[in-house]
Formats: structure tokens, sequence, C-alpha cells
């Protein structure tokens, strides 16, 4: 029962991501093995976007590990237990939590036994910035222990980028980039504990700065981020950007145009008022520019549907039921056009 809800969830978000983004590139995709024990590592700028894009766009059921905050409410934390998440707990969730991280290490530990996949963030948690942070060993604890109680067992870390043109506006474009797939055993020497981590770290670090658009944390980034957005770069073309940056070359124009087709967006205001300005009133509220992506897609996927299909049974007892399908079918085409011919280029 639980695997076909997964699939019908996997499915259902699947198609509100195809509404809600103009543009999903998914590249490097043949570079995830059909069988055998995976811990994709990914960067994480986009809060509950990121995992959501992993998950629907690799063939294999993906377990993730991500904030223990957000499974606070039971009601919460059942459904997303639904969708393969497990919660980790950091010093901010209180000191006496981190003992309950045992119990999920095992966990994982048992799912890469069974040649499940597992999605981690090792950076530590998400930002906005074009870079890649300091990796944590959290997820080497999880390998090396594994292959401590599992020693044949083969294990591929496989590092994902993923790169928003602009994470925190609807609609936006996003690069989905998987990289090639690290053998964790090689990098096991049980002798030399410190420097097997070390080595994992290395290796996933590198290649997630190719996977997405990388700029050194330091005092020019602002410089060269304002640089990039004054010309209109296209981030999700992350090879281009990152030659780009290594060559200082910030000199490419990309013509700009209207943000949105204003007739159109207005209209789809008007057919969705409560809805919409439900989305106004909670936007205020969200302290962390990472998740407003994550509350506007929740909304999206939730409230906009069950209003046009309230608004369609209003107009069915109305008139008939064919001018309530038809209305309907509008609503939502209404917004698809909207999402896949607005501009997404500009600064952010």
């Amino acid at each position: 029962m639980n695997a076909l809800l997964y699939f019908i969830f996997k499915v259902y978000i699947k198609i509100g991501l195809f509404f809600y983004s103009k543009k999903i590139n998914i590249l490097g995709k043949e570079n995830i093995p059909k069988k055998g024990a995976i811990l994709f590592t990914a960067n994480h700028p986009n809060a509950l976007i990121d995992p959501l894009l992993i998950a629907t766009n690799t063939t294999r059921k993906t377990y993730f590990l991500v904030r223990a905050a957000i499974f606070k409410k039971k009601i919460v934390a059942n459904f997303l237990n639904l969708l393969g998440m497990m919660p980790i707990y950091r010093i901010r969730d209180g000191v006496k939590q981190l003992s309950k991280n045992e119990e999920i290490f095992n966990n994982c530990q048992e799912l890469l036994k069974s040649n499940e996949s597992l999605l981690i963030f090792p950076e530590g948690g998400h930002s906005k910035k074009r870079t890649i942070r300091p990796i944590s060993k959290g997820f080497t604890r999880i390998v090396y222990r594994t292959l401590d109680k599992y020693p044949d067992l083969k294990i591929y870390v496989i590092p994902v980028g993923i790169t928003y043109q602009n994470s925190s506006k609807y609609p936006s474009e996003v690069t989905v980039a998987f990289g090639k797939p690290i053998i964790a055993n090689d990098f096991y020497n049980t002798n030399d504990l410190n420097s097997s981590v070390k080595s994992l770290k290395n290796q996933v670090s590198n290649q997630l700065k190719k996977l997405t658009v990388y700029i050194e944390d330091d005092e020019n980034y602002n410089t060269i981020i304002s640089k990039l957005n004054n010309a209109k770069t296209d981030f999700t073309a992350i090879n281009n950007v990152n030659l780009n940056i290594k060559n200082e070359d910030f000199s490419i124009k990309i013509s700009s145009s209207k943000t949105r087709n204003l007739p159109l967006f207005y209209l789809i205001v008007v057919n969705s008022f409560f809805p919409y300005l439900i989305w106004k009133l909670i936007h205020k509220k969200i302290d962390e520019i990472e998740f407003i992506d994550t509350f506007r897609f929740g909304l999206g996927m939730v409230l906009f549907p069950l209003f046009y299909f309230l608004q369609g049974w209003t107009i069915y007892l109305f008139f008939n039921f064919k001018i309530a399908l038809l209305y309907i079918i509008a609503s939502f085409l209404l917004v698809l056009i909207h999402t896949k011919t607005s501009n997404t280029k500009g600064s952010n």
C-alpha cells in the first residue's frame, strides 16, 4: 500500500513541478546505476524542492535525510515518512535530540544493505549562495559505518548539482546534474579513517563545484554575482557560466523582456483570488528565503487545484458538466501557459 501511495504522490508531484517550473533540465541521468546501493550527495539551495526534484527524476525510490524541525507535527511527519524522508537532528534542535540520529543512521545502513538509494545534503543546511560550502563528514559516517558492518557491499556515492535561475521566484528554471559515481569502497582505509573521510569529502566537493555554478565564497563573491546578474546570465547553463567566471568574462547579454505576461497573470490572479490571497498572507511570515519556493509550491499543489475544482463544481450546479469541465481545463491551461512563457532571466 505504501509503495502505491508513494508512486501516486511521485506522479502528482512530478506533474506539479512541470506546471510550476518553466524548464527542468536533467543532466547525467545515465550516471545513476540501475542496481546497487546509492548515496546521492547534493547541494541545497532551495529547501524541500531540492529532494523532490531528485526523487521525481530517478527511477529508484529515494530516501532523504532532511532537517528534523519539519517533523514536529505528527500529521506532517507521517506524510514525510510516506515520501521516504527521515529526520536528521542538529545541535539547534537540542543536545538531547542528537542521540536520535543513531537510530536514523542505523536505518540508513540497512537501506544501503538492501541496495536502496539515499539522499543527503552534505553542506549541512540550505543556502541560495552560488557556491559550495565546506562538506560535513556526516555522510562519510553513514558510508563507512555501513562498510564496517557489510564489507562486501558496494556503495556508489553520486554528487548532484542543483542550479536554479532564481530559487525564490515563480516561475523559474532549474538544472539537476548527476555526477559520475564514486565507489566509496575505493577510499575506505580501516587503518586511516581520517584520511578516508577527507578523501571522500574532497571527491564529492570537487564534483559539486563542476555540477553547479560555483563562485568562491570570499570578498569577491558579491562583485562577481552582481556582474553575472547584470549580464542577465542563464545560470542553468552551468558549464558556460563556470567558464565565464574562470575567464572573468561577464559580457554576455541576453535580450531582456518583461518578466511576466501581465494580462495573463492578472487573469490568473482573478480566477485564483482566494488561494492567491492566502499565499500573499503566508508569504509575509516566511523567515527563511530558501523556504519561499517550498511554501508556494505546496500551496500550488493543494489550494489552487482544490479551488478550481470547487469553482468547477459550482459552474456544474448552475450550468452543465461540459461547461464546468471546460472551465477547469482552461484554468490549468492558463497557469501552464504563464509558466512556460514567462521570462526568467534577471537578478536574483
